[in-house]
C-alpha cells in the first residue's frame, strides 16, 4: 500500500547513549531543547549486563537478552578460547525492522549500535558501534558513496582518552556533524515510517570526563558545557523536525543504560584467580588473551560481569555438569562479600536462571554480576590487581537510564521500548 505523507503514522526514535536521567534533569536547566523532553518521564532500567550492544539489541528487537542471544561485548570459541567481538551477527532473532518490513513500512536507521554488519532491510540503514567499515555499514549500498564524500566518521577515536581531552572533544564533535548531515540525507523527503537517530557521543565523553559534567568547578567542565550546548542544538534539530511533521506522530527519547562517576575498576579474573578458581598455562600477550585459561580453571570471567564455570562444554573443561550450582554458589557468596575501602562492591549475583530464566538462547552466563554505584567491573587476562584505574572515570549503571515518550507513555525496561514501536503500528512479533 503506497501512503501520501499526511496519510502515514509515523514513529520516531531519538537515541540519547549513556544519558543518566539524573544529569539530564541537571543540565536541562541550561539547555534549551533538552528542557523540552527531560523530566518528563520517569527513568528506565537497562537490561543485563547493562552494555550498549546488549541493550540496543533489546531496543530493536523487542526482547531481553535471553531471547535475542546477547550478553555482552565478546564471546569465546569453546574450542580455542579466543575472543571475538559481538554484533548483529550474533543476534538470534528477527528485529523490529523486519517485522515493520513484513508490513510494507519503512525504516531509516543512523548510528544504531550493534547493527553492524548491516543487513537488508526495507529502508536505509547507517549502522553505529562496533562498526568499522563503512562498505559494510551501510544498506543499501549506494549510500556509500554519499557517505564518503561528505566524510562520513562511523566511531569517535577513542585511543588517546583521557591523556589527550582536546583530541577527543574534537572527535565527538566531529561525529555528531557526521550524525546531522545524515539526518539531513535520510529524513526529508519523509519517505519512511519510523526513524531513528542515535547520539552516541556523550557516552564516548562520559567514560572519560564524567566527573567534568558533574561539577562546575572541574578543569574540563567550559569543554564538556562547550559540547553539551552543541549536543543540544543536534537534539533541537530532531525535536523540531518532528513537531514539523504532518499526520499522526509519535517520538520517544531514551538512554541504553545510566551513568555514574567511578570509584573503582573491579578486575573479576583477578578476583577468581586469587580466590583459587581460575589458573594460567602462560603469561598473557594482552588483556583480552583468554587463551591462556588453564584446564584446572573452575571459572572465568567475560565483560563486564560474566562468569561461566569451566564445564566440559570447553575444550580443556573438567568440571561436572552436575558440580555447576555448587560451584556457583560459592562464588557468588564470595563476591557478595566482597569490599573496597569498606563499602560493599556488588549489589547483585544471579545465576542463569535468575538472570535469564529457565530456556535463554546463545550462550548466557552461568553468574551475572552487577556491582553498586561506582563499581566498574571488568574481565581482563593480565591485571594483577583487583582493584585499580585504567584510563575511565565514568561507568555505567543498570538504573537511571534517561526516558521520554511524547504522549507521555511510561515503560520500565529498556526492551519495552521495541514494543511500543510494534505496538504503534499494531504489529505483533511470534517467538
Amino acid at each position: 500500500m503506497l501512503f501520501n505523507h499526511t496519510e502515514r503514522k509515523r514513529f520516531v526514535v531519538l537515541g540519547l547513549d549513556g544519558l543518566p536521567a539524573s544529569l539530564a534533569l541537571r543540565w536541562a536547566k541550561k539547555l534549551p531543547n533538552l528542557s523540552r523532553i527531560a523530566g518528563k518521564s520517569e527513568p528506565i532500567n537497562a537490561e543485563l549486563p547493562e552494555l550498549s550492544p546488549v541493550n540496543w539489541t533489546s531496543f530493536f528487537t523487542a526482547r531481553k537478552p535471553e531471547k535475542h542471544g546477547l550478553y555482552g561485548f565478546t564471546s569465546i570459541d569453546p574450542q580455542t578460547y579466543t575472543l571475538s567481538i559481538n554484533n548483529f551477527a550474533q543476534v538470534l532473532c528477527p528485529t523490529i525492522f523486519d517485522a515493520l518490513g513484513e508490513n510494507n513500512l519503512v525504516c531509516k536507521i543512523i548510528n544504531l549500535p550493534n547493527t553492524y554488519p548491516a543487513k537488508p532491510l526495507r529502508g536505509m540503514l547507517i549502522s553505529g558501534f562496533v562498526a568499522d567499515s563503512l562498505e559494510r555499514a551501510v544498506q543499501p549500498p549506494f549510500l556509500l558513496g554519499p557517505l564518503r564524500d561528505a566524510g562520513y566518521q562511523l566511531e569517535a577515536d577513542t585511543s588517546r582518552g583521557i591523556l589527550e581531552p582536546d583530541y577527543l572533544f574534537n572527535q565527538v564533535a566531529h561525529t555528531l556533524d557526521c550524525r546531522l548531515h545524515a539526518l539531513e540525507m535520510l529524513w526529508n523527503d519523509l519517505a519512511w515510517d519510523l526513524f531513528t537517530i542515535v547520539f552516541t557521543e556523550t557516552d564516548r565523553l562520559f567514560h572519560f570526563f564524567y566527573p567534568a559534567f558533574e561539577d562546575e568547578n572541574h578543569p574540563l567542565y567550559p569543554k564538556a558545557a562547550e559540547f553539551m550546548y552543541k549536543w543540544d542544538r543536534a537534539i533541537g534539530i530532531v525535536l523540531d523536525k518532528f513537531e514539523a511533521l504532518p499526520g499522526e506522530k509519535k517520538l520517544i527519547s531514551f538512554a541504553d543504560h545510566g551513568f555514574a562517576a567511578l570509584e573503582t575498576e573491579v578486575d573479576l579474573n583477578t578476583f577468581l584467580a586469587q580466590q583459587g578458581y581460575l589458573g594460567y598455562t602462560h603469561r598473557p600477550k594482552n588483556q583480552w588473551d583468554s587463551t591462556i585459561i588453564s584446564p584446572v580453571s573452575k571459572a572465568f570471567a567475560l565483560d563486564p560481569g560474566r562468569i561461566y564455570i569451566h564445564t566440559s562444554d570447553f575444550a580443556r573443561g573438567q568440571i561436572d555438569p552436575a558440580h555447576v550450582e555448587a560451584i556457583a554458589a560459592e562464588i557468588a557468596d564470595q563476591l557478595m562479600q566482597l569490599e573496597f575501602n569498606g563499602q560493599q562492591v556488588m549489589d547483585k549475583v544471579l545465576t542463569r536462571r535468575e538472570a535469564y530464566g529457565e530456556n535463554p538462547v546463545g550462550n548466557p552466563p552461568d553468574l551475572i554480576c552487577t556491582a553498586k554505584p561506582g563499581f566498574d567491573l571488568k574481565a581482563k587476562f593480565d591485571r594483577a590487581e583487583i582493584f585499580g584505574f585504567h584510563g575511565r572515570t565514568g561507568i555505567h549503571t543498570v538504573q537511571d537510564a534517561f526516558f521520554y515518550s511524547s504522549d507521555g507513555q511510561q515503560i520500565s525496561t529498556m526492551h519495552q521500548t521495541g514494543q511500543i514501536i510494534l505496538d504503534w503500528f499494531n504489529i505483533t512479533l511470534t517467538d
